[in-house]
């Protein structure tokens, strides 16, 4: 049978409640909530001394000792945030939203939203300035080369799996309205999208996908992977990288090209970010609250469980505190 008939749905903590949820908003909640800093943010992206945050109904933050909501121009939920320098930033998000800051995260602009296609960006990448991609469910795929002004569509039949190219060839010829609905259909879900050391692009994405690029996102070479659950993130080390996913799942390659060897972990939870210490020791951290240490050496520990929380993501502050985030909004962490 076709790929598209046998995807089984893969409940996780980005998808279906949350992205029902975001829906449900009104327009009437864009005000400040006094709790959001403790309800579910997403994500946290750092620059030099600026930080800044995004979460569910549309909540952005920025970090000034504290964190700060600030006002939003959307409820829709969002799921992560870049900074390309200490003042310009976009986040993205459910609706195709982007969002852009040109002050450092204090207000931001509407670039992009396209309810109608129903589908979550669930990751942003620039390059610099002006140019960039955005990515998300079912192969979402946007670039911009003037700065986020406009957003062009890009749809890369090369991550195809091969069943279903053959498929969409035929289905071209007969019904080329079906075809569009079809194809928009049929790619994974692309979760992440990292550079590389080299300079080369990583994504990894829904049923084990791992793809290079080496020309910026416009062309990209699908790796045969040794696992095919969902990769949620890649953190980039001075040595390599690390990609992690569902059940504790994590992997490391030194170029991100094709060899790839799992790390084992002292759990099943589902990995979701990380960070590189001073130490070049690697902090993840994942649903049930949990908070892995990954050594260069490939050991991995423990370090604490916080029950009731599933963590998302974790980010070091000027003065060197670190910041978790996830369902119970931000945390401090204790110093060691």
């Amino acid at each position: 049978m076709l790929f598209s008939m046998l995807r089984f749905v893969v409940v996780s903590f980005i998808s279906l409640s949350l992205f029902i949820s975001a829906y449900a908003q009104s327009v009437n909640e864009i005000a400040l909530q006094p709790l959001a800093d403790q309800s579910l943010v997403f994500d946290i992206a750092t620059f030099s001394n600026t930080a800044i945050a995004v979460g569910e109904r549309g909540h952005l933050f920025k970090f000034n000792g504290q964190w700060q909501q600030v006002s939003s121009p959307t409820v829709a939920l969002l799921t992560n945030a870049f900074l390309v320098n200490a003042d310009q930033g976009w986040a993205v998000g459910h609706d195709a939203t982007i969002l852009y800051t040109q002050d450092a995260g204090q207000s931001w602009q509407v670039q992009m939203s396209s309810p109608e296609i129903e589908k979550p960006l669930l990751d942003i990448l620039m390059f610099d300035e002006k140019s960039g991609v955005a990515v998300g469910a079912y192969g979402l795929f946007y670039r911009t080369q003037d700065g986020g002004k406009t957003w062009q569509s890009e749809f890369h039949h090369e991550l195809l799996f091969e069943e279903d190219v053959a498929y969409l060839e035929e289905l071209k010829a007969e019904d080329e309205a079906l075809y569009l609905s079809e194809r928009s259909t049929l790619l994974p879900h692309f979760n992440r999208i990292v550079r590389l050391n080299s300079g080369a692009l990583l994504m990894v994405g829904e049923l084990g996908l791992v793809a290079t690029s080496d020309d910026l996102g416009f062309t990209w070479q699908k790796q045969d992977f040794l696992y095919e659950g969902s990769l949620f993130n890649g953190v980039v080390t001075e040595t390599g990288v690390y990609v992690m996913g569902l059940r504790g799942h994590l992997f490391y390659s030194n170029t991100g090209t094709g060899q790839w060897q799992e790390i084992s972990l002292p759990t099943q939870s589902t990995i979701n970010g990380g960070i590189v210490l001073n130490d070049s020791t690697v902090r993840l951290v994942g649903n049930a609250g949990v908070i892995l240490d990954v050594k260069s050496d490939g050991e991995a520990k423990l370090v604490a469980q916080r029950q009731g929380e599933n963590l998302v993501s974790i980010m070091t502050d000027p003065q060197g505190q670190l910041w978790i985030a996830g369902t119970k909004g931000f945390v401090k962490l204790e110093q060691e």
